[in-house]
């Protein structure tokens, strides 16, 4: 079978990758909205990028307006600001939040409609040039073709997709992730290392997305513990960097399964951040999907090395499962009632969640049938 392969156009990645886009960027336009939010303002970090716009006589605006939820009516106030500012490119620094947020704004300046009405269609019109410049290791949104927004009126998190919406340029400088909290650098961290496993062990897998999910795993255990643990590990941060992006590129092409089918819901609903919904699924869902794709889950154990001779492929597999759990314990992940969720509220919503799970159209990827029951099921097991 034949498969189309995407990436970001040109990626810059390493130590100064920011003070080298300059040029790049440059043949983008003579002016730039800028999507982040008011970490990135206080951290400094949007000071370094307005100085490299500066220097190379690029005009900007900032919309710091972004919040860990992006929603369509801060995609609808970047429209605006866009086009009243005759903005000609776009730019987002920040976590996935921010690039999210960017690419449907840059989407709802080329094409009509409400955001809403494009739920599990694809964008048509290409949006303006955009610039990703990540500064957490982890929704590796700087290499995909998708973008979650939260639908305010429906209270659902709405996946848009459309190749339009992969950055002409992906600028990946560890040096800007060295900030992140250490609850930013686990939650984020999960959720690269979540699609990394789902996109190869995905129906949808492929060869070449196969080679980046594998280094990506690699990566992440061998990495993420030590980021955590000391966020100025630079040789960690920039393994995580480049994990992230690896596992961004693997998921755009085999997409994800089941964790991101049932996470996104609990995100909508009660405001859990996306990575650590992740983690609250991950031992669950694992445990179902291995059994359905034991030998690629095999594949994963051997290449990080928790395969051990004589083990048959399930085996493996459960292993990279118990593995996977631990990392998320040794990250201090929160379950639902640690994180504040009422039971009773969580259970009234599990029909709607499960139903929105299936709805996404992930679940359906994974490497045995799901069924609306099946989804049912996990979500109850999260609280025993």
């Amino acid at each position: 079978m034949a498969n189309l392969f995407l990436s970001p156009h040109k990626i810059i990645t390493g130590k100064n990758a920011l003070e080298s886009a300059g040029a790049l960027v440059k043949k983008l336009g003579s002016k730039a909205l800028i999507v982040t939010d008011k970490v990135m303002v206080s951290t400094g970090n949007v000071t370094k990028l307005t100085k490299i716009l500066s220097d190379n006589d690029i005009k900007y605006e900032v919309l710091d307006a972004i919040n860990s939820e992006p929603t369509d009516e801060m995609v609808y106030q970047g429209v605006k600001m866009y086009g009243q500012t005759n903005c000609e490119f776009l730019i987002a620094i920040g976590g996935g939040s921010p690039i999210d947020a960017m690419k449907a704004i840059g989407a709802m300046t080329t094409n009509s409609g409400s955001l809403s009405s494009y739920m599990g269609k694809e964008l048509e019109n290409l949006p303006p040039n955009l610039v990703a410049i990540p500064t957490t290791a982890g929704t590796g949104s700087e290499a995909t073709q998708f973008t979650i927004i939260a639908d305010t009126k429906n209270n659902v998190k709405m996946l848009l997709k459309g190749t339009g919406l992969i950055p002409v340029l992906a600028v990946v400088d560890p040096a800007l992730s060295v900030s992140a909290p250490a609850k930013v650098t686990a939650a984020t961290g999960i959720d690269a290392l979540t699609h990394a496993i789902e996109a190869y062990t995905s129906r949808k897998a492929q060869p070449l997305a196969d080679t980046f999910a594998i280094s990506a795993c690699k990566r992440i255990f061998a990495n993420l513990r030590k980021a955590y643990l000391d966020g100025g590990d630079f040789e960690a941060r920039k393994e995580m960097s480049i994990a992230s992006l690896e596992a961004g590129i693997a998921f755009n092409n085999s997409s994800v399964t089941i964790i991101h089918g049932m996470s996104r819901p609990i995100g909508a609903l009660f405001h859990v951040p996306h990575g650590t919904s992740n983690a609250m699924l991950m031992g669950e869902c694992l445990n179902f999907a291995a059994a359905g794709a034991a030998g690629r889950f095999a594949d994963i154990a051997k290449a990080v090395g928790f395969y051990q001779e004589g083990m048959s492929d399930y085996e493996a597999a459960k292993e990279l499962v118990k593995e996977s759990i631990r990392l998320c314990k040794d990250l201090q992940i929160p379950s639902l009632e640690e994180f504040g969720i009422d039971r009773k509220e969580f259970y009234d919503n599990i029909d709607k969640m499960a139903c929105d799970a299936l709805e996404s159209g992930s679940p359906g990827n994974t490497g045995r049938d799901v069924s609306k029951d099946d989804i049912v099921e996990i979500y109850k097991r999260l609280w025993e």
